[in-house]
C-alpha cells in the first residue's frame, strides 16, 4: 500500500465519523484533525518538561525568523529541530524550555528583554514569542537559548510610530520557492539588501516530491530521506515539507536579517485548490482535513501573531499593517474564500461564467474588511500583497485571446468591486503585490484594459519565483505575444530572483532583481529593470 493510499484511508475514515455538517464548524473541524493525526485535543499541559541537558545536538537547525512588525511589538519564532528530518525532529514528546533575548545590539551587551517561552510538541516546539512596549521604528537584534545551545542571532524592526511621517520605506517582495526546481540563491542575496520588511506572497513549499538528490538541485553530497518522496497529505507531511525547505542556509540568512509579512497561495496545500474545493476529485470534508492539516503546518513554521493561528480547517491569514502615514499594506488570503475556477480552471475564453458577477476572489467578509479598511486610510500608499495577477493579462493580441481563470481574471467582477471601492475611499497610490507566475511583471492596473488610452488606477508589481521554473530566461518563449496583447505591460522577465520597492514622499521605484541560475548554486544577482511611479500620478515608466 502506497503512503497516499495509506492516508487516503485514514482521512476518509476520519471525515466518515464527524461527517460534512458537523465538520465544517470550527470545533468539528478541530475535533477531526485531532482525530486524524493523534493531537491530545487539552494541549500540551500535561506534558513532562524535558532536561536541556539531554539534548545533545543543536536544536536550531532551522534558523530563526520575526514578523509582522508593529509599532511598539516584535514577533519572534522557533522552531527546535535536532534531527529535522524525523517526524519528531529528534525530541522526546515534553515540553521544552527555550529562553530569549532582545538587545539594540548583535553582541548583546545592551539587552533590552529577555524572557521564557514553552515549546510544545502539539506545535512541533515551534514558538512563537510576541513582545510588546518596544520602541517605534527602532532595530532590534533577538536570539533564543535552550540549555547551553544559542541560535543564530535575528535581526528585526518595529514599525513606526502611527502619525509618524517618514520619508522613505523599502520592502522586498518574494514568492515560489520550489526546493526541487533549484537553489535559494536569491534569499542569499535579499539577506544581504538593505530593506526594511519582506513580503512573502505565496508557494512557501510545494506539495510535490522532492526525490534524494533535490531535484534540479542534483545533489552528490547528499541523499535526502525517501520520506520527501512523495506528495505532502497529512501533518507529519506538511511538517516535514517545511523541515527541509527550512534547512537551506539562504533561506534562513534571508529571515534572519529581515522581518517577513507572510501569506499563502495554493501549494502550501494542494495547486489550485478553491476554498473547500480540491483540484482532485475527493470529498469536501475529505479535502478539509488535509487543509487543516497544511494550515496547522504553515502557522507552526511562520512568524505569525496569535490572531492567525488556525481552528481546524480555517485560518485568518488578511490582516493590516500601517508604517506611519507612509504605508498602509493589506495582506489578502485569494485561496481560502475564492469561489471555483470558472470552465475547468486554466487558460480559456471569457464569458458568462467568469463574468458572473456574484463570483468572489476574497469571499464577501475579507472584501468588506478590505474597503473599510480604505476608507479610513490615511496613508499616502496603499499597497496590496497578495497571490495571483490583478491586471488584465490576455494570451495573444488577437480577439480569440484567453485568460487565466485562476487569477484575477477568471473574477472580473470581484476585481471591479475592489477597483471601484479604491475609487470610492480616495485611493491616490495603489500598488498591488503579486507573486505566482514565476516571472517579473510591471503592469499599469487601467479603468479598461482593453483601452490603452483609459485611465490609470493603480500599479502592479510582480515578483517572480525564487526558484520554481528553474533557470527560466530573460525573455520567455511567450514574451512577443504577452507585450503585444497586454499595452499596459510595461515590464517583462522571466529569471529567478526578487523584487524591491522603495516607497517615497514623491515616487516609488520598483528594482527587479534576478539571478542567472538556480539549477547551480552561487550564481550573481543582477537588476533586470527599474520602474518609478509618482505619487498621485499612477503609471510605470523607467527609472
Amino acid at each position: 500500500m502506497t503512503h497516499i493510499q495509506q492516508h487516503d484511508g485514514e482521512l476518509r475514515a476520519a471525515a466518515r465519523h464527524f461527517g460534512r455538517r458537523r465538520f465544517l464548524t470550527v470545533t468539528g473541524a478541530a475535533a477531526a484533525l485531532a482525530f486524524a493525526v493523534n493531537l491530545p485535543a487539552a494541549g500540551a499541559a500535561s506534558a513532562a518538561e524535558l532536561n536541556p541537558a539531554r539534548i545533545t545536538e543543536n536544536p536550531f537547525t532551522l534558523g530563526v525568523a520575526s514578523g509582522d512588525p508593529l509599532p511598539g511589538s516584535v514577533l519572534l519564532w522557533t522552531r527546535l529541530a535536532p534531527r529535522p528530518f524525523e517526524a519528531d525532529g529528534g525530541l522526546p514528546r515534553s515540553r521544552v524550555a527555550v529562553r530569549w533575548e532582545l538587545a539594540h545590539d548583535e553582541r548583546f551587551t545592551r539587552t533590552v528583554r529577555r524572557g521564557k517561552v514553552t515549546a510544545h510538541p502539539e506545535f512541533q516546539y515551534s514558538v512563537h514569542v510576541e513582545i510588546d512596549h518596544l520602541d517605534p521604528d527602532r532595530i532590534y537584534f533577538y536570539r533564543f537559548r535552550v540549555g547551553d545551545w544559542i541560535s543564530p542571532v535575528g535581526r528585526s524592526r518595529t514599525a513606526p510610530a502611527p502619525d509618524a511621517r517618514m520619508s522613505e520605506l523599502t520592502l522586498a517582495a518574494v514568492s515560489c520557492q520550489a526546493y526541487h526546481d533549484g537553489y535559494f540563491t536569491a534569499y542569499g542575496h535579499l539577506a544581504r539588501e538593505d530593506v526594511d520588511v519582506v513580503f512573502h506572497l505565496g508557494d512557501y513549499l510545494y506539495e510535490y516530491a522532492v526525490n534524494a538528490t533535490g531535484g534540479a538541485r542534483a545533489y552528490t553530497d547528499r541523499r535526502l530521506p525517501a520520506v520527501f518522496n512523495r506528495e505532502t497529505i497529512t501533518l507529519e507531511d506538511y511538517r516535514l515539507r517545511y523541515a527541509l525547505y527550512k534547512s537551506d542556509p539562504d533561506l534562513q540568512a534571508a529571515h534572519a536579517a529581515h522581518p517577513f509579512v507572510v501569506t499563502w497561495d495554493d501549494h502550501e496545500t494542494e495547486n489550485n485548490y478553491a476554498g473547500e474545493i480540491p483540484e482532485n476529485d475527493v470529498p469536501p470534508e475529505e479535502f478539509l482535513l488535509r487543509r487543516a492539516a497544511a494550515y496547522r503546518a504553515y502557522w507552526e513554521n511562520q512568524p505569525l501573531r496569535r490572531p492567525q493561528r488556525p481552528e481546524g480547517a480555517d485560518m485568518r491569514l488578511y490582516r493590516r499593517l500601517r508604517f506611519g502615514r507612509l504605508a498602509q499594506f493589506d495582506i489578502l488570503d485569494t485561496r481560502q474564500y475564492r469561489s471555483d475556477q470558472a470552465y475547468g480552471d486554466g487558460w480559456q475564453v471569457p464569458g458568462p461564467e467568469s463574468e458572473d458577477p456574484s463570483r468572489t476572489m476574497t469571499g464577501a467578509t475579507q472584501e468588506r474588511w478590505l474597503l473599510d479598511g480604505w476608507r479610513d486610510s490615511r496613508a499616502l500608499w496603499n499597497v496590496l500583497p497578495q497571490q495571483v495577477v490583478f491586471a488584465e493579462r490576455r494570451n495573444v493580441p488577437t480577439a480569440d485571446f484567453k485568460l487565466s481563470m485562476d487569477s484575477w481574471d477568471g473574477y472580473p467582477a470581484s476585481r471591479q468591486r475592489l477597483l471601484d471601492g479604491a475609487g470610492a475611499a480616495g485611493i491616490e497610490n495603489l500598488m498591488v503585490l503579486t507573486g505566482d507566475v514565476h516571472v517579473g511583471y510591471g503592469l499599469d492596473i487601467k479603468a479598461d484594459h482593453r483601452d490603452p488610452a483609459s485611465r490609470t488606477l493603480g500599479t502592479e508589481i510582480v515578483a517572480t519565483s525564487i526558484a520554481s521554473g528553474k533557470d527560466g530566461a530573460d525573455r520567455p518563449a511567450n514574451y512577443d505575444a504577452l507585450t503585444q496583447a497586454n499595452p499596459h505591460m510595461k515590464f517583462y522577465n522571466g529569471r529567478r530572483g526578487y523584487v524591491t520597492v522603495t516607497l517615497g514622499r514623491d515616487s516609488a521605484r520598483a528594482d527587479f532583481r534576478t539571478v542567472s541560475a538556480v539549477t547551480t548554486p552561487g550564481a550573481p544577482v543582477a537588476t533586470a529593470g527599474s520602474y518609478v511611479t509618482e505619487a498621485g500620478n499612477p503609471g510605470l515608466r523607467p527609472a
